[in-house]
């Protein structure tokens, strides 16, 4: 079961990440290279500021997502080769708390939507020829999976960005 959802302010998050088009069914190809940014950021020295995450740009769920992988990192950094460095924005953003499977996530996702409707809150997103254009959607992937492999007891925050 989720938390209940609640608005919160953000600050600006400065990001390494690597940047992938899949679809549905291909999201292991970008999730599957998260050890690879994390031994990137080892190998400088670097620890995360936070959990990994995925950062959703364009979404079209019957055709492809544009998306990121990454981790939050104190300072600004230069990227290198498929490794990009960015910020998240600023603002106001609707979150809520899941614990269960990440296959659970995408009626979680319907449910912080549906709450935000019910609230007369709106999203930072715009449409595009590709899809929905979020100015930041992202899932926070708090559970290390080597501490705990049962996915049924995983942590995963939503952060999508409200339009100010």
């Amino acid at each position: 079961m989720p938390t209940p959802p609640a608005i919160v302010e953000r600050a600006e998050q400065p990001y390494v990440s690597i940047a992938k088009t899949v679809t549905m069914q291909t999201i292991a190809e970008i999730a599957d290279r998260i050890p690879e940014i994390f031994g990137w950021l080892s190998a400088r020295g670097v620890e995360p500021a936070g959990a990994p995450f995925f950062r959703y740009n364009v979404i079209d769920m019957e055709r492809e997502l544009q998306m990121e992988a990454g981790f939050p990192v104190s300072v600004a950094m230069e990227g290198e080769g498929d490794i990009q460095a960015g910020v998240l924005p600023a603002g106001r953003y609707a979150t809520l708390t899941h614990v269960g499977h990440p296959d659970e996530l995408v009626d979680v996702t319907a449910g912080l939507l549906s709450w935000a409707t019910e609230q007369g809150l709106r999203w930072d997103v715009a449409e595009s020829d590709r899809g929905d254009r979020w100015g930041c959607r992202l899932e926070f992937y708090k559970t290390n999976p080597a501490v705990e492999p049962d996915m049924n007891k995983w942590e995963t925050e939503l952060a999508f960005r409200l339009a100010d």
